[in-house]
């Protein structure tokens, strides 16, 4: 141990500081969606390899050993989509994008948002935070595209197939459509919340997820957060609650509640 501390140098150090933050933010990437399950199982099949060849599982062991030795292009193929964002998140610079472009999805939103209400038609937007949702995300219609507000209204259309279920927005990108969230079991919420507006509760129970839902009924803006709903939102203060919850310069996103956003909220 002594000769490891007297043999380490500075540059190990950084190399492994380096090696860290990578594993680190591959992670956090990956997390909650199933390229976090592939990488799962391919450290199963790593696992059944070592004990096949210590156990003398030798056909096992030959078959595994030509799986392992392309590795390298199976991870590429598989992971190709959460190689692109990475490539992408890495090249995103505090000096070469403005938080306010940054941030552009979320004016996608608010215009989509006020077409819809004045068109009334029903939606359900979840803004996933902290807590992931793998089971909702996996059961919903993988997109996995930008957020734009064509692509919302085209979603929510009551022609299209998708227009019932909620779609599932993190980071700027639309990861599914189309899912499913459960029902709040409150038994003192609202008799006169639909369908949207408990499931809306429901998944703000469970997780740090935003919602915001719009009735097909009224056209009336609710924001779904910890759990509570606020009705009546106008377009101006659902602009301003969103960016104040998700613009950058915050220390933990997570710590934004309701009570800290009172006075953004209108509530009738």
């Amino acid at each position: 141990m002594v000769d490891f501390f007297y043999n380490l140098r500075w540059q190990d150090i950084v190399d492994i500081l380096i090696v860290a933050f990578l594993v680190y933010h591959v992670l956090v990437i990956i997390r909650g969606t199933r390229a976090f399950q592939i990488l799962l199982g391919l450290f199963l099949i790593f696992v059944i390899y070592e004990f096949s060849l210590y156990l003398g599982f030798y056909t096992l062991n030959w078959i595994l050993n030509g799986f392992l030795s392309s590795i390298i292009l199976i991870i590429i193929v598989l992971f190709q989509n959460e190689i692109r964002r990475a490539l992408a998140k890495f090249g995103k610079t505090s000096f070469a994008i403005n938080p306010s472009e940054e941030h552009q999805y979320l004016e996608e939103v608010v215009k989509a948002c006020a077409t819809m209400s004045l068109k009334r038609i029903g939606a359900l937007v979840v803004f996933a935070r902290e807590n992931m949702m793998p089971n909702i995300i996996e059961g919903g219609v993988q997109i996995n595209a930008d957020v734009t507000d064509a692509l919302l209204l085209s979603i929510f259309n009551p022609t299209s197939p998708l227009h019932d279920g909620a779609v599932i927005i993190m980071e700027g990108r639309v990861l599914a459509a189309g899912c499913f969230l459960p029902l709040t079991s409150n038994p003192n919420i609202d008799k006169n919340y639909g369908t949207r507006h408990r499931a809306a509760i429901g998944i703000t129970e469970d997780t740090d997820a935003i919602v915001i839902v719009i009735s097909e009924e009224t056209g009336n803006i609710s924001l779904a957060m910890g759990g509570k709903l606020t009705r009546n939102q106008d377009i101006d203060s659902l602009n301003k609650v969103l960016k104040k919850i998700f613009m950058p310069l915050k220390k933990k996103r997570s710590g934004v509640t309701l009570e800290s956003l009172r006075d953004l909220l209108r509530v009738k």
